[in-house]
């Protein structure tokens, strides 16, 4: 919780939040390094790119991947990589990436006063099918190779019959939606020559993630327990893309033996017709997790044997779960998220981008420049990204600079921690009210969102009868 709290105390934990974080600017311009590396390709390596490569070598010198890096490095500045040199320079990049995580949980953490479990993490079994694996790497290395720039539809086309042969093991099913996801958006881009603005970073992390991936065992599923209790949802954090969309509700977890809360997530995602816009895409994740309705309603969910990740992913089972008694978000971020624990992430799952600590804020100032808004609290300001508001729920940019109390999600982006908004208490015609981005989770009565509602009914039976005269002929 983050609150207008008096005291030295208070005053300085909340200083920490803006103050520099010891290596992160270095370790972020390596990746930067390698990151340009890649967009050039390492098919004929320029000067440039072999001072890029030294780059990622010298931030890894003193790890235990400084040999192999070092090696690496020299083999792909020579234009003489292997597959195993592309492997390492692919860890060694996740490895820096995973350290700024560390060292930005720990600051968010220290802000927060939130307690940390460390993640245990089973040993690597062998994977299936080692010759898709090999052929996974091939192309994702000819990618390397060819570089961003470089991309046209016959290297891109190369993914295809790979993820073919992996979407029916479950076991490959991780890698090879990454796969398939990757080569779908550089086939958009084709050719890269004239492509105006590469996004090097996004690319290399999936580049990277799809290298560690083709190791044996890497993208076996995360093992889990299953747990007893009860769940009181906090808020709905909706992420769309053109194709898919994915809906993730961050809750407090109350064992029922009595130990310690703690925080979990549930997500859902769905391919999405690009005619399903807006509230519209209730109606695409509402069948697949009845926690969504509970949590558009603010009623707590009683779990019986529900399985669970080690760093707190719920599978979402909706046999294991039945509604419980109404439980309001507000009054859990006050009560219970402050003692609740949170668990480390897995190493492969280490990314500033993953970073999403669930706070609680009020009694702060805030400050509205045009379309921005800042939260002020006792020693620093809060800036609120109001571009992460769903449009699939009623609120809005307006209420967030109007409100008096936020549940949000505390990330880092560009360079500085910023805040983004699940729910804020404010005040319609002279009356409290909450307002969540998740409201319309379970349906809604609202003009505009049963509007869109109806228009994702009629586009769904419309693709839905296109498919069936399709499967009929």
């Amino acid at each position: 919780m983050l609150s207008q709290e008096a005291g030295a105390d208070a005053e300085e934990r909340q200083d920490t939040l803006t103050e520099p974080v010891d290596g992160l600017v270095e370790a972020l311009a390596a990746v930067d390094a390698f990151d340009r590396v890649l967009t050039g390709g390492l098919l004929r390596p320029r000067p440039a790119q072999a001072e890029g490569l030294t780059v990622l070598a010298d931030a890894v010198a003193a790890s235990p991947l400084a040999a192999r890096v070092a090696e690496a490095a020299e083999k792909a500045a020579a234009g003489a990589a292997s597959e195993d040199h592309f492997v390492v320079l692919a860890a060694a990049r996740t490895a820096l990436l995973g350290s700024a995580h560390d060292a930005l949980t720990a600051r968010a953490d220290e802000v927060t006063g939130r307690a940390r479990e460390e993640t245990t993490v089973p040993d690597a079994a062998g994977g299936p099918a080692p010759n898709l694996l090999a052929a996974a790497r091939s192309w994702l290395c000819d990618l390397a190779r060819t570089g961003w720039q470089g991309i046209d539809h016959d290297v891109v086309s190369g993914a295809a019959q790979v993820v073919s042969a992996m979407l029916p093991d479950p076991r490959l099913r991780r890698l090879a939606t990454l796969l398939d996801g990757l080569a779908a958006e550089l086939a958009a881009s084709c050719p890269g020559t004239s492509l105006e603005r590469i996004p090097a970073r996004r690319w290399a992390d999936l580049w990277a993630r799809g290298m560690l991936l083709t190791l044996p065992g890497a993208g076996t599923p995360p093992a889990t327990r299953t747990v007893t209790g009860r769940l009181l949802p906090l808020g709905v954090d909706l992420q769309e893309h053109a194709t898919a969309v994915q809906a993730q509700v961050h809750a407090v977890f109350e064992p029922a033996d009595g130990t310690a809360a703690r925080l979990v997530r549930a997500s859902v995602s769905v391919p999405k017709p690009d005619t399903v816009l807006g509230a519209g895409l209730w109606q695409l994740l509402r069948p697949h997790m009845t926690l969504l309705a509970a949590a558009g309603e603010g009623r707590s969910m009683d779990l019986t044997d529900m399985p669970v990740t080690a760093d707190g992913d719920l599978i979402w089972q909706d046999d294991h779960a039945r509604p419980g008694e109404p439980a309001d978000p507000f009054a859990t971020a006050r009560v219970a998220l402050p003692t609740a624990a949170m668990t480390s992430a897995t190493p492969l799952d280490r990314h500033p981008a993953r970073l999403a600590e669930p706070v609680f804020l009020e009694g702060y100032g805030i400050d509205r420049d045009g379309d921005t808004v800042t939260f002020t609290l006792p020693t620093h300001r809060l800036p609120v990204d109001t571009d992460r508001v769903p449009a699939a729920g009623p609120l809005t940019p307006q209420a967030v600079a109007a409100s008096s109390a936020c549940i949000g999600l505390l990330r880092w982006d560009a360079g500085r921690f910023r805040l983004q908004p699940l729910a804020v208490e404010t005040t319609v015609r002279r009356k409290p009210v909450a307002v969540h981005a998740g409201a319309w989770a379970g349906g809604t009565t609202d003009k505009a969102g049963a509007k869109a509602e109806k228009a994702a009914t009629d586009a769904v039976a419309v693709l839905r009868e296109r498919a069936g005269r399709l499967l009929r002929k």
